[in-house]
């Protein structure tokens, strides 16, 4: 069996496995949504192993898209870290099993503490699923493991199943793009949603091109600099040569093109974006008219940089 055989093997055990879940899917899936939504308290992630690891994932995401939520390692917990958990808590446990001890250690703990458990198992009729107020199930048939043993579609079941939690409930919360920013400021996420196109324009020396400028002077102020561009910019208008403009321009011309001004060739009035915009919304105008750059505009619509 070839390498690429053995993937192709995986891919279609785990999606048969999502398949399978999927077709389990019942009413118990809007009552975790409706518990947690009326819940005062956090969200307290479960789960050791594997399933510890998927936790981790979901708890995360559910903190960064308007849920509040923290793992809660089960070994640290009969240690000391239950005094984490507040009566008002919903606890979300993972388990494929459902018989995890470390896990079955703790669910008489939450319910003396008064904590409702949402459990995404495979035991059905599991102690976790027994102690539970609400079951998940991801049961699967079997794994993409070529030993059938180490958790792989089971894994996969279970994180998706968290992910269709945390987007239930963001669509609930009516959780927007403006919330989300406000939890990711940091990286190329903070920069698209947080982040203005005048912090990363490009302001200058641009790329200007006086309109009755030659063919050959046109190609030499868009090979100096690396946006490839060169921008006409003056009381007339404004327009832009891109590598587009000189294509159409060979094609329309041929060889009388040297004798072609930038006024000839370009595109006018090319598209541009406030300096103040949000860089998500730059980057979508760009997708919109399927450019790859926009002309930046003061707020009196002069020209002050380059967007890409």
């Amino acid at each position: 069996m070839s390498h690429l055989t053995e993937a192709l093997r995986v891919f279609s055990v785990e999606c048969s496995a999502l398949e399978e879940v999927k077709g389990k899917l019942d009413g118990n899936f809007n009552d975790a949504v409706d518990m947690i939504l009326s819940s005062v308290g956090r969200v307290v992630v479960c789960g050791i192993g594997k399933s510890g690891i998927v936790g981790r994932k979901i708890a995360a995401t559910l903190a960064s898209t308007g849920t509040t939520a923290f793992f809660l390692h089960p070994a640290e917990a009969i240690h000391g870290d239950l005094g984490m958990i507040r009566h008002d808590d919903i606890i979300l446990a993972f388990s494929h099993s459902g018989e995890t001890a470390e896990l079955v250690r703790l669910l008489p703990h939450f319910e003396r503490f008064g904590n409702k458990v949402v459990a995404i198992t495979g035991g059905s009729d599991s102690s976790l699923a027994r102690s539970a107020a609400v079951v998940l199930d991801v049961a699967i048939s079997v794994e993409a493991c070529p030993l059938n043993l180490a958790p792989t579609a089971s894994t996969t079941a279970a994180m998706v199943m968290g992910d269709a939690l945390a987007a239930a409930l963001m669509r609930k919360r009516g959780f927007s793009d403006i919330d989300f920013a406000s939890f990711h400021p940091g990286g190329s996420l903070g920069k698209r949603l947080q982040g203005r196109v005048h912090e990363y324009m490009r302001p200058g020396p641009l790329p200007l091109i006086g309109r009755h400028a030659k063919f050959d002077e046109v190609v030499v102020v868009m090979t100096s600099q690396s946006n490839g561009i060169a921008i006409v910019d003056d009381e007339l208008g404004r327009g832009v040569v891109t590598d587009g403009d000189l294509r159409r321009a060979f094609s329309t011309y041929g060889s009388e093109i040297l004798q072609c001004t930038a006024e000839t060739i370009m595109s006018r009035d090319p598209v541009t974006v406030f300096r103040g915009t949000r860089v998500d919304d730059a980057y979508k105008k760009m997708a919109s008219h399927k450019v790859h750059f926009l002309c930046v505009v003061d707020e009196q619509r002069n020209l002050c940089g380059i967007f890409s």
